[in-house]
């Protein structure tokens, strides 16, 4: 846990997991909170969630409604398209013509940026291939 210039306690404690909520949760607090018309901070020390979070996603749902509360990162986001390709066992020829675009793609940017990867998981290295013949 952190603390601010003026004292006050910014994140969650140091070894915990961050909350993910569901979509159908963040509406409840929203709706709860506007319908219900309790300040941010009172319903933030009920729920043990920062006010400005919940402030956010009133803000987020009054501009676009309950897709303004869909995350748009992590587990239940929209991330990379193709992570889960890697992962599925049983492929169909489109998907895997995808999958291997994608690397692709990646490869040539990577090479672009004059390195490449070598290894793979925890063994991975980035070697600069300035001296190298890249073609």
């Amino acid at each position: 846990m952190s603390r601010r210039k003026d004292g006050a306690i910014i994140g969650h404690p140091k070894g915990t997991k961050n909350n993910i909520r569901s979509l159908s949760e963040k509406e409840q607090i929203v709706l709860r909170c506007i319908n219900e018309n309790i300040p941010y901070r009172t319903l933030a020390k009920e729920l043990g969630i920062h006010h400005e979070r919940i402030r956010s996603w009133v803000i987020k749902y009054q501009k676009d409604g309950i897709d303004g509360l869909k995350s748009k990162t992590g587990k239940c986001g929209s991330g990379n398209p193709y992570a889960a390709l890697h992962t599925k066992k049983n492929l169909t020829e489109v998907e895997r013509l995808r999958l291997e675009l994608a690397k692709k793609e990646v490869e040539c940017e990577r090479l672009k940026k004059g390195y490449l990867v070598k290894g793979v998981g925890q063994r991975k290295e980035y070697v600069t291939i300035s001296k190298k013949n890249s073609k």
